[in-house]
């Protein structure tokens, strides 16, 4: 019964040790993609639209600003970045989503 209870103590730990893993990428590759994406706040917006092109949709918020997403898909899973302009065409902020 010790061997037993030995063999689910190893698993669980190496199973903990994965997920941390996972989890230490992750937070990399969001804080690349907020790095990289990042850049375009506090700028105009004709930057972001030559580099990124036509947003996938346009519109206005509650707070009279407009928002472009720009929707995409890697390995089948969907990414949204959204970036949120002032009336002065200034990029007030960006966030994203499920970006890999």
């Amino acid at each position: 019964m010790k061997l037993l209870d030995l063999l689910i103590i190893l698993f669980i730990s190496f199973f903990l040790l994965g997920c941390e893993t996972i989890k230490k990428k992750s937070d990399a590759i969001v804080e690349k993609e907020n790095q990289e994406y990042g850049q375009y706040v506090g700028k105009e917006i004709n930057k972001l639209k030559i580099d990124l092109g036509k947003p996938t949709e346009s519109f206005l918020n509650e707070n009279g600003n407009r928002v472009f997403l720009y929707k995409t898909k890697k390995y089948g899973i969907p990414c949204e970045r959204k970036f949120e302009i002032n009336q002065n065409n200034i990029i007030e902020s960006f966030s994203s989503s499920g970006c890999i």
